[in-house]
């Protein structure tokens, strides 16, 4: 495999992670250690882990790490709706990072399924 920055999934959750920093910067102050840095942790959870799962040795451990990718992401979106109820975002925070979480979350899928097909026809898992 090529470098982890060719990955559209990673390409977009970087995308994700960095308007993520962007946006929560305006946050209110009292946050800093609540909700801001949860989103935060969330959001840079999931490109690195498409980073450091690119690097294993084999499609089933770069897998796992796009599940946890994958639960960053929910985790990120949740954040987000909470932040809105709670009255913690700003007005139209919600309506830029959403798109970016899904995209990111969709890309991030499509990756994963397809590793699935790897990995069922790989010469390792066939029966003789």
């Amino acid at each position: 495999m090529g470098s982890y920055r060719e990955l559209r999934a990673w390409q977009a959750s970087h995308e994700l992670a960095v308007g993520v920093y962007r946006v929560t910067s305006r946050w209110p102050a009292g946050e800093r250690f609540g909700l801001t840095a949860q989103v935060r942790r969330a959001a840079f959870s999931a490109p690195a882990n498409i980073v450091e799962g690119s690097m294993r040795r084999g499609s089933r451990e770069f897998r796992r790490f796009l599940d946890i990718a994958m639960g960053s992401l929910a985790e990120v979106e949740y954040a987000i709706e909470f932040a809105d109820a709670v009255g913690v975002a700003n007005p139209g925070d919600g309506e830029h990072l959403r798109p970016l979480v899904i995209g990111a979350g969709r890309l991030t899928y499509l990756l994963a399924r397809g590793l699935d097909r790897s990995i069922r026809t790989s010469p390792a898992n066939r029966s003789p």
